[in-house]
């Protein structure tokens, strides 16, 4: 039997933020200015800042949360076999897609229509909602986008793996230049950056693809493959992580700065110009907000192994709830981002005591987290 590997609470605990991340970054969209369909809107409550919070999210959370997931992957792989690790993953990600996307699915559906005829200040607006109802089947993937995505790179990072491991003299050459470009300073940044910029062109777009549909967009796929691959190297190259806390705080302050500037000046700025920006600050972020984690998060927190466990029931069913509670206090003048507060914090405590007492130590813990916990 294989070794098993120490747990990694840093990585452990900034895939649960990021996962954590999408209550804040779903809060923000009713207050968003500018169109953002089909999510209902409070016209008279947006506020630019909250776009500036939503954007600033989007550009680094499904870069991090993909190498990250790359890592872990590997883990299982290098840990516990092919078969394991394949069948692990069916567990874990592609069976929740599944039972998730058919239970969530039309209650997301609903939620939004409901909030919508609230918004719109129609009367009996839940019941007139229900009345005409009829969105059951799915359509579309929903935030669990993700998860769909993550099922078909992890199939094909163990076929690439697998391949690899029939060619020795590659698989160790792209280690060795890993380990170079891990080891610069400021060029792994550049580097990073490039490959980024090339990526962007090839979804011809500014920031990280989210892709809805049931057919792979394979250029979303190649975007995240890029992210889950250097997570699995990086993984073979684990002594490279205590160089991430290098300058942590300066590429994170200096993505800010970049992003500040490419926010502001949109309107001004070309597109090609903003495609290396957008490039640039993904790279940083990436660098910066790993070392930050390894340099804070690198021991044992029982508040952050809750919130790790916590983190994969609340990704799933927080949704519906950001999207309810704007609509239920449409009618409250009140600043946009005093009515985005309000919605995140209920949101937050709702999905939180939902998962304490009816997941934790439920069927539906052990069939997320592979576990179940006693209350205490």
């Amino acid at each position: 039997m294989k070794n098993k590997i120490e747990r990694i609470h840093s990585l452990d605990s900034l895939r649960a933020i990021m996962m954590l991340l999408g209550l804040v970054l779903h809060s923000t969209e009713t207050y968003l200015i500018g169109t953002n369909a089909p999510w209902p809107k409070d016209t008279n409550a947006t506020s630019i800042s909250l776009n500036y919070l939503e954007n600033i999210i989007h550009m680094f959370r499904m870069p991090v949360f993909f190498l990250v997931a790359g890592f872990f992957g590997a883990l299982l792989f290098y840990e516990r076999g092919k078969v394991r690790m394949l069948k692990n993953r069916a567990s874990r990600i592609l069976l929740p897609f599944i039972v998730f996307l058919l239970i969530l699915y039309p209650i997301v559906v609903f939620s939004l229509e409901y909030s919508t005829a609230l918004f719109e200040g129609q009367s009996n607006a839940f019941a007139e909602t229900l009345k005409n109802f009829n969105q059951f089947i799915p359509e579309w993937t929903l935030h669990l986008w993700f998860l769909y995505y993550l099922v078909i790179i992890s199939g094909l990072t163990v076929l690439i793996a697998l391949v690899l491991n029939k060619v020795s003299r590659l698989k160790h050459f792209i280690a060795s230049i890993f380990n170079i470009i891990f080891q610069k300073s400021i060029g792994k940044i550049f580097i990073f950056a490039l490959i980024i910029f090339i990526l962007l062109l090839l979804i011809w777009d500014l920031g990280p693809p989210v892709p809805l549909g049931f057919i792979p967009d394979i250029n979303a796929l190649i975007f995240y493959l890029f992210f889950y691959g250097v997570g699995w190297v990086l993984f073979k190259l684990k002594h490279q992580l205590n160089n991430f806390k290098r300058n942590d705080w300066a590429y994170v302050s200096i993505a800010i700065v970049i992003f500040t500037i490419q926010f502001v000046y949109s309107d001004v700025i070309g597109d090609v110009e903003q495609g290396l920006m957008s490039a640039l600050i993904m790279s940083l972020f990436l660098f910066g907000i790993i070392g930050l984690f390894i340099r804070y998060f690198n021991s044992n927190s029982k508040r952050m192994r809750y919130a790790s466990d916590a983190s994969y029931w609340i990704y799933l069913i927080h949704i519906p709830f950001t999207i309810i509670i704007p609509g239920l206090i449409a009618g409250w003048i009140l600043p946009a981002i005093v009515k985005f507060l309000i919605t995140l914090i209920i949101s937050t405590v709702i999905c939180f005591l939902t998962y304490h007492y009816l997941v934790r130590s439920t069927f539906i813990g052990k069939f997320l987290n592979g576990r179940k916990y006693s209350i205490h």
